[in-house]
């Protein structure tokens, strides 16, 4: 399938140069080791998610090595999320550059995750980004109204996904993180706005070709990050609305986001499948947040019968959060858990904006304790005593006695982050 490219707004020779100059080793740079190591495709990934501003602090590592002394086995860390400054200073006109980043040093950090037996996961908003917006209006969505920036619900947050800088932008800094050593990079909000006033939105691609679909560009975003990215040896995972497994064709028209053809371009998908966001009575239920068993298990079996055939991981985010529910808890989690781990899929990760995981720590003494009922067992990087801050004793291996790490050679040296 051809996906054109269009040219639409520019941006200014000089800028576009340095885009792509600083993207790229300075001349006779050696190569940085890197940490990683080869992990197995269908490694059971147990992850909490850390926003920048956490991921930077010593509560971030505190948090992250708790969860590794409980049974899990990764965290997802936000590199750009929909509002705040890119978390590391990365050498790119477009990103944000602070006095103090969030993650001082991106690649001292990931080593510190590897060396505490965690699997690296960086999450990066692609379109939702309302510090873009403000900085560079001129790549934002369009209001045919006002001529000005779009706003959604009152808010400009959203980037032109069919701006061909917005996508050189995204990818440069995916090729800088892939750089640091994460074991995956992980695009969030990689789709249209589907929410506001859709018919004053005004995209660039409109202007010569308003034929074209929505899919295609998406598409064709992930397409190339898969052609550059590859090389570096990453992993590449997408996040999905949960309802778009259910294939309602508004759904995919309005985000973009075509999960049969998106699976050729990705290594996981992760669908959002979050029983507090299904409403309506949907699947005819009154209150979906009261039904997680249904809500996991359907949206398994319809992501995995989308993507059947293609070797695409599906590892899903779970709800741990209360919102719309009032049965939210330790239990809540460990049925959500039980039901993806019973759907065969690849694990799978846990969403808590304020980083709170007091029900999902309360709850996994008892999935560890069970075995093979939540968890497949596995660790892709041991414990070790390389890294900032006191050891952690590694869990056991509750399919494999006696084993606490992973496969693969041992962390080399981690810098404190």
């Amino acid at each position: 399938m051809h996906f054109p490219k269009y040219c639409f707004s520019p941006l200014p020779v000089a800028l576009g140069i340095f885009l792509i100059a600083a993207s790229a080793p300075a001349a006779g740079q050696t190569p940085r080791a890197s940490s990683r190591h080869a992990v197995p495709a269908r490694a059971e990934i147990r992850a909490i998610y850390l926003t920048g501003p956490t991921a930077g602090r010593a509560l971030g590592r505190r948090l992250a090595e708790q969860w590794r002394s409980e049974g899990g086995n990764a965290v997802v860390f936000d590199i750009k999320d929909d509002s705040s400054p890119v978390s590391f200073n990365a050498p790119l006109a477009l990103a944000s550059h602070l006095r103090h980043p969030y993650i001082a040093n991106l690649p001292a950090w990931v080593d510190w995750l590897h060396a505490h037996g965690l699997y690296a996961i960086a999450r990066i908003d692609v379109f939702l980004d309302a510090r873009l917006v403000q900085a560079h209006p001129e790549l934002a969505v369009r209001s045919r109204a006002t001529g000005g920036v779009w706003r959604e619900h009152g808010a400009a947050t959203w980037m032109d996904p069919s701006q061909p800088a917005v996508e050189d932008y995204n990818l440069a800094l995916a090729k800088i993180v892939a750089a640091s050593g994460v074991d995956e990079v992980q695009f969030d909000a990689i789709r249209f706005p589907v929410d506001g006033h859709q018919a004053d939105a005004r995209f660039a691609y409109q202007a010569a070709h308003p034929e074209e679909a929505r899919a295609d560009f998406i598409t064709s975003f992930l397409r190339r990050a898969q052609q550059e990215l590859k090389p570096s040896g990453v992993r590449i995972s997408i996040d999905v609305y949960g309802i778009t497994g259910w294939q309602h064709s508004v759904d995919l028209k309005a985000t973009g986001q075509n999960i049969a053809v998106l699976a050729h371009y990705c290594d996981v998908i992760c669908p959002m499948i979050y029983p507090s966001h299904f409403f309506g009575h949907f699947d005819g239920f009154a209150d979906p947040s009261a039904h997680p068993v249904h809500f996991i298990e359907a949206g398994m079996q319809k992501f995995q019968k989308l993507t059947r055939g293609d070797g695409v991981v599906i590892r899903p985010w779970l709800q741990a959060f209360h919102w719309r529910t009032k049965s939210y808890g330790p239990e809540y989690v460990q049925e959500q858990v039980a039901t993806e781990h019973a759907a065969g899929g690849g694990g799978f990760m846990l969403w808590n904006a304020g980083n709170i995981y007091t029900a999902p720590n309360a709850a996994m003494p008892a999935m560890l304790a069970a075995g093979s009922k939540y968890f497949s067992g596995g660790y892709p990087y041991p414990v070790t005593l390389i890294g900032a801050g006191p050891r952690v004793a590694a869990p056991r291996d509750p399919l494999r006695p006696g084993r606490t790490g992973g496969p693969g050679p041992q962390p080399g040296p981690a810098r404190r982050p």
